[in-house]
């Protein structure tokens, strides 16, 4: 297996996690907020379960199923959130997009600022044809977060998921491999 790269934004590294990621992913996936709007972050966000992920991503990307991102901001190297390319199905040559972010950096585009670098490595390194994502209908900012980067929606998936007893609709978004091309192509050098 290949190390894992290294991406950069303009305010951002996006990094392989480590296990020194533990205690930043313990802090901010135990918030309420970010539980609340994530398909599989329980909350209260249970002691070591942080640990516990690091560990499924590295035996994931070990595998060559996942490859996750842990988000930091250059100007003081805080912990940001995580961005996954994950369940990568070469076959079919498509993988999903999964992403979250601690709640005080919500609003000021480091998600989407985050997409560009990873729908390059998807595209490109990963030799993917197409990306999905999903979120619940009652969390519009991904949705926004996905328009912007060029995804489309792809249909609502009525009762999806339950989340804390409550059946969620989730939609679905994508993008392929020649819509990212052509919104490259038509982008100012």
């Amino acid at each position: 297996m290949l190390p894992q790269s290294t991406l950069e934004t303009t305010r951002s590294i996006l990094r392989p996690l480590s296990l020194a990621d533990v205690p930043s992913i313990q802090r901010v996936a135990s918030r309420r907020e970010v539980a609340d709007t994530m398909i599989s972050i329980p909350h209260p966000y249970p002691n070591g379960e942080a640990a516990q992920y690091l560990r499924r991503q590295i035996a994931e990307f070990e595998a060559g199923h996942s490859v996750s991102f842990a988000i930091e901001r250059k100007s003081d190297r805080a912990f940001c959130g995580v961005i996954e390319i994950r369940d990568i199905e070469t076959e079919h040559s498509q993988a999903e997009l999964s992403f979250w972010l601690a709640v005080e950096m919500w609003g000021q585009g480091y998600m989407s600022e985050a997409l560009k670098p990873i729908l390059r490595f998807g595209f490109e390194d990963l030799d993917l044809n197409r990306l999905y994502a999903y979120h619940m209908n009652r969390n519009p900012g991904s949705g926004k977060v996905l328009q912007t980067n060029g995804f489309l929606p792809e249909g609502l998936l009525r009762q999806r998921v339950r989340k804390w007893g409550v059946f969620e609709d989730v939609k679905l978004w994508a993008i392929l491999r020649r819509d990212w091309q052509s919104e490259m192509a038509s982008q100012p050098s």
